[in-house]
């Protein structure tokens, strides 16, 4: 046993720039892509994440950051939870016991859904489990089981692969990446609430006919409405309030324009990739199974990162997410090292609205108003998981938390379900099942449609 698990923690340790290409080097040899083309797609992948995290990290990370900390520092800013960040709240999440079992948990739970027809997407995204064994750390310590917490885990699983095939048909249109699927444990959480605020703006006369996206403004603005000029003014906006000087106000400037031209070029490049396995992958399913509907890949929501209206958002909501939680009632966590990830938030959000960004705006709020209070609400648990596998807990902090996954809803939902005891976990599985079974109906009939209009098997 100790041997399996040694295993998964390499993997682990390799990252996703390594897993994700060999990953899709092996499924692009099962459906018959052929060894060349299969090394050069995986190949192709691994360098598309890589340009993905050096832009993120390098420029949007290191840029935004300190200019928030900055504003922290000038309006004298101070709250009693410190916000560590994902990588944290990754590494406590797979240091836990749920942690060590979660990924070849993840991919049993994935082949199973494809066996049954539960599910479209192929999961490749391994690395993202930690967002399933996060939900299942804490629910082994709220309930002091560990199956319970495993349980978790899977619902939590299983609920974000439905709704990745649920907003997939979106992604492809919105977002440009054909055949892909988001089944990522913190973006595709806030799917249903952009679902639901949608559809009450639709109710809303006149309101429902604001639509603003980036072609608008293109189109009103010329080339100052263009990705490029518009990061470049909200990233002056931010140094001018963050209290620069003029030289490091131009430098965040450009490079915030720089984040806004390079996510999507790079995004671009490991759809170069993609594009091939998951066109083979489709064609193999299609051919071989009549009750199957299309097949997507899933991958890391870093992909949808790029799209210049959810950037736009986030670039907006970021300093407003400083001031929310300073004036917000009973919140406690002040936001820093996640900010960066703040972007992650609203890449469904963005095709759930069909790319109008008064409407991002709105669920964006709303999303981080609740956020915060669930950061908050989770941080004690949070605190005790990070303490459980010996995480050094920052210098002065009594207490910690994090925006990646301490604000994630369905993470705080299942926390909470699970605290009233084996109803609370009767209720999770419940919903899991049968949302897997509404997927199911859902995928005969698209499999109907896809071959002749015949009937499903």
């Amino acid at each position: 046993m100790d041997a399996i698990i040694g295993v998964f923690q390499f993997i682990q340790g390799l990252g996703v720039s390594v897993v994700m290409p060999i990953v899709i080097f092996i499924i692009g040899c099962a459906f018959r892509t052929g060894v060349g083309k299969s090394l050069r797609a995986g190949l192709t992948v691994g360098v598309g994440f890589i340009g993905l995290n050096l832009v993120i990290n390098s420029l949007l990370g290191t840029s935004l950051s300190p200019a928030v900390q900055a504003m922290i520092d000038r309006f004298g800013l101070s709250l009693s939870t410190i916000d560590v960040g994902w990588p944290a709240a990754a590494a406590i999440a797979m240091g836990s016991t749920v942690g060590l079992i979660i990924i070849p948990l993840g991919l049993v739970v994935n082949i199973v859904m494809l066996l049954t027809n539960t599910t479209q997407t192929v999961d490749v995204d391994i690395w993202d489990y930690w967002h399933f064994a996060f939900t299942g750390a804490l629910v082994a310590i709220i309930t002091d089981t560990l199956w319970l917490g495993i349980v978790a885990a899977v619902v939590n699983m299983v609920i974000i692969m439905v709704l990745g095939d649920v907003t997939a048909p979106e992604v492809e249109k919105s977002l440009d990446l054909p055949g892909v699927s988001l089944p990522h444990g913190f973006t595709t959480a806030y799917a249903p609430i952009a679902m639901v605020i949608n559809k009450l703006i639709d109710m809303i006369p006149g309101v429902r006919d604001i639509n603003i996206n980036m072609d608008t403004v293109q189109r009103r603005f010329g080339v100052f409405g263009e990705p490029i000029l518009v990061g470049t003014v909200m990233g002056i906006v931010i140094g001018i309030i963050a209290g620069y000087d003029v030289t490091n106000v131009l430098t965040l400037g450009v490079s915030l324009g720089a984040v806004l031209v390079l996510i999507p070029k790079m995004a671009a490049l490991l759809m170069e990739g993609l594009i091939p396995i998951s066109d083979a992958a489709s064609e193999f399913i299609q051919e071989r199974f009549q009750n199957r509907g299309k097949i997507y890949i899933g991958l890391d929501s870093a992909i949808g990162v790029g799209h210049p209206v959810t950037l736009a958002i986030s670039f907006i909501l970021v300093p407003t997410l400083i001031f929310l939680a300073v004036v917000l009632p009973g919140n406690t966590v002040l936001p820093f090292a996640d900010l960066a990830v703040i972007p992650w938030m609203f890449v469904l959000i963005t095709p759930i609205v069909k790319e109008n960004g008064f409407r991002g705006l709105i669920v964006g709020l709303v999303v981080l108003v609740f956020g915060l209070w669930i950061a908050t609400d989770l941080a004690p648990m949070i605190t005790t998981a990070a303490k459980n596998v010996n995480f050094q807990m920052p210098e002065g902090a009594s207490q910690i938390s994090s925006i990646c996954d301490g604000a994630n809803p369905l993470t705080w939902v299942l926390v909470r379900l699970n605290g009233l005891g084996y109803i609370g976990t009767g209720i999770g599985a419940a919903v899991a099942l049968v949302m897997a079974i509404w997927n199911r109906n859902r995928i005969k009939k698209e499999a109907s449609q896809l071959h002749d209009g015949g009937e499903a098997a």
